[in-house]
């Protein structure tokens, strides 16, 4: 069981010490004021959880002893009794709160993203729905205040995607999106069905955390880049110059592609930057799976073969198949409106996991 004194005690000694260092600020750099006061902010989390705690537990101790005076009136006694009930489970609610505050952050959720959404199996229907995702993911960025930035579409020739990407700049973007990495399954009617049969696909959708400069360090040598003229659907030449960008990274096999751009200085930046977060994400994996050896038995594995969510048009239901959790949200899920409330159950699933693991 986590000791939650010890660990508690420990967080407010470092409150103290950074509210020391923030009142004579002058020695400080602005980057380490900016490091104290994001750190201020996250301990105070747990310290005013502590602090709210213990005055609950005060004022439960008070209405202990109001029952235990003989003198009181048998009113009283009882609007104690009412209101020792609500706190006691006030507290339980708190301390289980602090319990889940005490567990280590992953330390890549506060990083930015590259979103890369591809058609799977299901013919055209299946770049519909892709671009279906990649219109939520932007619709929910800017719900929540984050930009948007498109990298690069491959569209299909009737009008849906085979593969987009997209960087995502905010707040806790990764620690918000991880969970949707996996395969997207949708059920629908399409719009060519003449006979009203229920049709399925599916898209995939990577999450990738953006790699921080000097992370991952590259040898020219491990690159083979090649260039090309960009066309468009159907082989249609957008560009009379070799602009697009091919680059491969020669041990792990990964290939980039981008030809949104007119230049081919910008094309290989676009992939450059896909191709990094690809690679630290793939750090990463190794690094989870050496780690847990139950990985695929826990939410956000990020392993793209794994179905974990279906869109039941027909029924007006959204299915996330990990937590068992059914919304009938469906358009406003693919507005980008509803999506938070699939992603804070995952998020509270993955926690109560990560509790379970340290108890």
């Amino acid at each position: 069981m986590i000791n939650l004194h010890e660990n508690i005690d420990r967080f407010f000694k470092r409150k103290l010490d950074i509210e020391k260092l923030l009142s004579n600020s002058k020695g400080l750099k602005s980057n380490e004021l900016a490091e104290l006061s994001k750190e201020l902010s996250e301990i105070k989390i747990v310290t005013d959880l502590a602090e709210k705690l213990d005055n609950r537990k005060n004022e439960i101790l008070d209405l202990e002893e109001l029952l235990k005076d003989k003198n009181s009136e048998n009113e009283i006694k009882e609007m104690a009794k009412n209101e020792l009930k609500i706190l006691n489970n006030e507290v339980e609610k708190l301390e289980h709160g602090l319990e889940l505050s005490l567990i280590p952050k992953d330390k890549d959720d506060e990083r930015n993203v590259i979103i890369e959404i591809r058609a799977g199996t299901g013919g055209d229907e299946a770049g519909l729905f892709a671009l279906n995702l990649f219109n939520m993911y932007q619709k929910f960025s800017t719900n929540q205040k984050w930009k948007f930035e498109i990298m690069n579409i491959s569209e299909t020739g009737v009008g849906g995607y085979k593969e987009a990407h997209a960087n995502i700049v905010g707040k806790d973007v990764f620690g918000r999106l991880k969970f949707e990495s996996g395969v997207h399954r949708v059920q629908r009617v399409p719009s060519t069905e003449t006979n009203g049969r229920i049709h399925t696909s599916a898209a995939t959708v990577a999450v990738l955390p953006e790699a921080k400069d000097l992370e991952i360090n590259l040898n020219e040598k491990d690159l083979r880049v090649d260039v090309f003229r960009a066309s468009g659907p159907g082989g249609q030449s957008v560009n009379t110059t070799d602009s697009a960008v091919r680059i491969t990274h020669l041990p792990s096999g990964i290939v980039v592609s981008q030809q949104d751009e007119k230049s081919q200085h910008k094309n290989r930046a676009k992939a450059m930057k896909i191709l990094m977060a690809r690679l630290y994400d793939l750090e990463r994996s190794i690094r989870e799976n050496e780690r847990a050896t139950d990985r695929k038995s826990q939410v956000g594995t990020g392993d793209r073969s794994e179905r974990i969510r279906t869109y039941n048009f027909p029924q007006g239901r959204v299915t996330d198949h990990r937590i068992n959790y059914t919304s009938h949200k469906i358009d406003k899920i693919l507005e980008g409106e509803a999506l938070e409330e699939i992603i804070d159950n995952l998020i509270l699933d993955e926690r109560f996991k990560r509790l379970d693991k340290v108890k």
